[in-house]
């Protein structure tokens, strides 16, 4: 990973994320491939590193220490990390918001990663990564508990709505929790941004999930950086001409070296999109 981001780098990436889908609970957190991940990059790497992945309360395999998901964003931060990025813990988090709101009592208690993170290294170190997939219905009042739009994409049955579900453990366990209810409540409790993606678009190169993206961007004042799906570089001016979200990430079509990152940033300045240079 540590080349492969060098070289995201060296081509003008102007920042870089690391998600780590892979368990390493049968090793203490110290010894997290992840933490040297971090160290050999920040050596040679210098655009902002977010690393994803694990960001949450962790024990150690003899049970001796525990690791709050502070005390392991730390770490993290010490290695090289200059944002943490929490998934499934944000989901958590937020069903925890909502159902204080519903007892009538206050909604934030300063117990969650978001919060203690954000309290002591800011909530621009803080980033939600949404996991959502869309869920298709044939009006508003058939999911009456949730936020459902007008979809552009027509589901199975000729549904024009939809609303957004949250999942947990990478995408493994769909939540009763949409993206709308998700990111406010992680703007609330202190999240400084928001990496969206869509399971519905991931590996189709057919471009970003413009009525997803578009709805978030008008529910925070947080920036949202939009991903899944890009394949070709008028996705990326695109989806900016359309929602004016604030970053768009990509991955697969980098990794292939199937679009040339200076092609994309070249095509975004060339529309009148504000871009770092590429030297």
């Amino acid at each position: 990973p540590v080349d492969l981001a060098k070289r995201y780098f060296e081509e003008g990436a102007d920042e870089i994320t690391f998600l780590n889908i892979t368990s390493f609970r049968n090793m203490p957190f110290a010894d997290t491939p992840m933490l040297d991940v971090l160290r050999q990059a920040s050596r040679c790497i210098f655009v902002p590193l977010t690393i994803g992945g694990g960001v949450r309360d962790i024990t150690d395999p003899d049970g001796q220490h525990v690791w709050p998901a502070v005390e392991v964003a730390g770490e993290y931060f010490r290695s090289g990390a200059d944002k943490v990025s929490i998934g499934s813990d944000a989901v958590y988090a937020a069903e925890a918001y909502w159902q204080r709101v519903a007892d009538g009592v206050p909604p934030t208690d300063g117990t969650t990663a978001i919060e203690q993170i954000a309290s002591r290294y800011g909530r621009q170190a803080v980033v939600i990564s949404v996991d959502p997939r869309r869920v298709y219905v044939r009006s508003p009042s058939d999911a009456p508990s949730h936020h459902v739009i007008a979809t552009s994409t027509t589901g199975p049955q000729g549904e024009t709505f939809c609303w957004y579900q949250c999942t947990v453990k990478g995408g493994r366990e769909p939540r009763d929790i949409d993206v709308r209810q998700l990111v406010t409540a992680c703007e609330a409790l202190g999240a400084g941004e928001v990496l969206l993606n869509c399971m519905d678009r991931d590996g189709t190169n057919s471009g970003y999930e413009t009525d997803l993206v578009a709805d978030t961007k008008a529910a925070v004042t947080i920036p949202v950086i939009a991903s899944s799906g890009a394949g070709r570089v008028e996705h990326f001016s695109d989806i900016v001409d359309r929602t004016d979200v604030d970053a768009v990430l990509a991955a697969g079509i980098f990794h292939r070296r199937e679009v040339p990152i200076a092609d994309v940033k070249r095509h975004m300045a060339q529309h009148g999109i504000p871009t770092r240079t590429v030297e």
